[in-house]
């Protein structure tokens, strides 16, 4: 069990003109360079699921996504102190394929930085029966924390995302393994 954790790194953000590309390009290269894991990634944006959580095909390929994943990370902005609705449409579409998975989330916006955004879905992804990652990242005036290369040289975002690797990579292991052993109870 000491194959790299499959690590689907979920693009919440589906609004014209939005920021999220550059966000999500920096944690993927910073994900991507982590032996422990390997990464892909759901852009929300590119993946037809129905508000209505309807089937189908596209629907059962999603999950099937999912249910090969040992652990993700949501992207997300901050919509008037929330979460955008893609990202619930994508954690209501699919049930067990989240369960015993850990998630961390790497947030950005204006002031709060998306933290009200994380704060909220750590509530939805705990009724999924998911691991909510301790350490989260975060952007305050992000526009203004990226170059025009897509770098930043924000410190405590740097830290925070290796912490929270660290993180992601415990549990993924130990919950990869748990799952194996020992199944999840429904």
């Amino acid at each position: 069990m000491d194959s790299p954790l499959r690590l689907e790194v979920i693009v919440a953000s589906v609004r014209p003109g939005r920021f999220a590309p550059v966000v999500a390009d920096w944690f993927l290269r910073t994900a991507r360079s982590d032996a422990r894991f390997d990464v892909g990634v759901i852009d929300l944006l590119h993946i037809p699921l129905p508000t209505d959580l309807s089937e189908t095909p596209e629907v059962a390929a999603y999950r099937e996504r999912l249910a090969a994943a040992a652990a993700f990370v949501v992207v997300t902005s901050e919509y008037n102190h929330g979460y955008p609705a893609s990202v619930k449409t994508a954690l209501d579409t699919a049930k067990h394929e989240w369960r015993a998975k850990p998630i961390g989330f790497v947030g950005y916006g204006g002031l709060s930085g998306g933290l009200r955004a994380i704060e909220q879905l750590r509530q939805v992804v705990a009724e999924i029966h998911m691991v909510s990652i301790r350490e989260s990242v975060s952007f305050h005036q992000a526009k203004r924390a990226f170059d025009a290369d897509g770098e930043t040289k924000d410190g405590a975002a740097i830290d925070a995302a290796q912490r929270m690797l660290g993180q992601l990579a415990w549990w993924g292991r130990h919950l990869r393994t748990a799952r194996t052993t020992d199944p999840y109870p429904s």
